[in-house]
């Protein structure tokens, strides 16, 4: 290590967290005997951190506390399992199995996520192992879907914006596979896998060693224009550069990240740094060398402080790129011109690519696949699995794409989807476009609700864009229970963060290509205030724009500029 590196990490003062990762024998702690003890639906807090890096946080039933609490009872703990699907495919037949899985094992509701993958909420202690064995016939895991390592890799969902699409979306396969921790804790503690001798401490694992990440490391790609993964706002962002129907390599992005602490000035959101051009070759020694770089510098004894924008704006940009190109053992080259981003929402409906295979996406409100007010997107999704005839991608906005569809089925899948009440014509962009997390009455962090508010919400945001006169403009709407940001609200039009129950910090003007974080316009608004600003901003807008000039724009440059 060098001398700033040992400044930097001082052990006798490192949060208890980095204690536990250290002395887990590679994740494994005493995990598979807490999870045979039935008498507790919970886990200890050693589990509780080392169930994240097997794809696992331990929940409750919010709603439920008072009752449990009135009959003398533990409250009613779950487990919300995540899974790792790097560019967000799977087979028919996967989904099928995901849903038998989730409706014997779990609530019965898969949550299609932001981060372009899958979680089962619901799962008690006596099914996580079950659960777990179910994915792994399957052909799928949730390794690494939370913990401080690299977790889900993202990529632009919509195969109509290259020729290259296809070859720069299997990079998040091969970006997750490279990154992965080589513990085989996980294989042991939930599929009966081949136990570590106790004579060894763990499997050698040059990247992550015996301590991991500081914090959560979060990567996606985008393909111009589409930023339909919100590319500035991950730890690395690559965008993909192309010459024609080539795809040459990228240009990286680093030390984007959107959650904060209230109260906490020391915390905040924060776009990324575009450092250069790699070659595709490079790529995933460029990852790779950035994930390291942040190993050995990042915070150990903040973890409010540890994700790589803090060790960013610490250490300074500069010396970390130097520090990166010293590994790398190359100097990056200077950032391509791409084509500008130009909106962030998902393709609705039927696009094609150049190879004229067909692709439909269709709208999941706030990610959840449920029958729900005669839009049965459930049983849609269920039909359209059993004839077998296309894959399933998730997308970054929470929605889902029906995947490599041949001219001849696409009446076949029309039908489906007309059956069941899924459409999109009388729906109005601003919904489209709105996503949410989960937040109560599972989430942990929740301040405020998530998910159950923004139906509510959008439709009276809706009701004042019919008011003034916008109702065909998107503004991108977004919700998230805490300020986390899993909901990426910080990065929208219209974001609501929560900050009590009811109350939300409302910001305004983020741009709809998703290149500008908003900023903090009330800091705790109930839906009256927050409702009021925006019925006179709108009515201001609807007025005074500029030629084709978003919402977001709008707000901006008349609040903030």
């Amino acid at each position: 290590m060098t001398e700033m590196t040992e400044k930097i990490n001082r052990p006798e003062n490192f949060s208890e967290v980095e204690g536990m990762k250290t002395a887990s024998r590679g994740l494994r702690g005493d995990l598979s005997d807490q999870m045979e003890n039935r008498v507790t639906g919970n886990v200890n807090e050693e589990g509780k951190q080392l169930i994240k890096f097997h794809g696992a946080y331990i929940q409750d039933n919010r709603d439920r506390r008072a009752e449990r609490d009135a009959k003398k009872l533990e409250w009613a703990y779950s487990f919300m399992i995540r899974l790792r699907i790097p560019g967000g495919d799977v087979s028919a037949q996967q989904w099928l199995g995901l849903q038998e899985s989730c409706n014997n094992k779990a609530s019965g509701v898969i949550k299609i996520t932001t981060r372009q993958t899958v979680q089962f909420h619901g799962v008690v202690k006596a099914r996580m192992k079950p659960t777990m064995k179910d994915f792994d016939a399957l052909g799928l895991d949730a390794i690494s879907a939370c913990g401080d390592v690299n977790r889900n890799v993202m990529t632009g969902s919509n195969p109509a914006t290259a020729r290259f699409h296809a070859e720069v979306h299997k990079y998040a396969q091969k970006i997750s596979d490279h990154l992965l921790p080589q513990t085989k804790a996980y294989s042991e503690v939930w599929l009966d896998g081949e136990k570590l001798p106790d004579e060894c401490e763990t499997e050698a694992d040059p990247l992550y060693q015996n301590r991991y990440l500081p914090r959560k490391f979060k990567i996606a790609v985008a393909i111009p224009p589409h930023n339909d993964v919100d590319v500035f706002m991950n730890d690395v962002g690559l965008i993909a550069v192309g010459e024609g129907k080539n795809f040459k390599g990228f240009n990286v992005a680093i030390g984007g990240g959107l959650g904060v602490t209230h109260g906490n000035e020391k915390t905040y959101p924060r776009r990324s740094d575009i450092i250069g051009f790699v070659t595709k070759d490079k790529v995933l020694d460029t990852c790779w060398q950035i994930a390291a770089v942040q190993r050995d510098y990042g915070n150990r004894e903040d973890r409010k402080l540890a994700r790589l924008k803090y060790t960013l704006d610490r250490l300074g940009l500069n010396f970390f790129v130097g520090e990166l190109e010293k590994r790398l053992g190359f100097k990056m080259e200077p950032a391509r011109n791409i084509p500008a981003f130009t909106h962030r929402g998902d393709a609705f409906g039927w696009v094609q690519d150049y190879k004229g295979l067909w692709y439909y996406t269709a709208f999941v409100e706030s990610g959840r696949v449920i029958d729900e007010n005669s839009y049965n997107i459930k049983s849609a999704m269920k039909e359209i699995a059993e004839a077998d005839f296309c894959g399933f991608r998730f997308t970054g906005n929470q929605n889902v794409m029906f995947t490599y569809i041949e001219e001849i089925d696409k009446n076949k899948l029309d039908k489906i989807l007309s059956r069941h009440g899924i459409t999109i014509e009388t729906m109005n962009p601003t919904r489209r476009e709105a996503i949410a997390c989960v937040a109560l009455p599972t989430c942990p962090l929740a301040l405020a609700e998530g998910q159950r508010y923004l139906p509510e919400f959008v439709t009276m945001v809706e009701t004042l864009q019919g008011k003034h006169g916008i109702l065909d403009r998107p503004i991108t709407t977004r919700i998230t229970g805490c300020p986390n940001g899993c909901g990426r609200s910080y990065l929208a039009e219209i974001g609501l963060v929560g900050k009590n129950p009811g109350k939300y910090v409302l910001r305004l003007g983020g741009d709809y290509e998703g290149e500008r974080l908003n900023t903090v316009y009330l800091e705790e608004a109930d839906e009256t205030e927050i409702l009021s600003v925006l019925d006179e901003l709108m009515g201001k807008y609807a007025n005074d724009r500029q030629g084709t000039e978003s919402f977001g724009d709008y707000a901006q440059r008349t609040l903030f500029d």
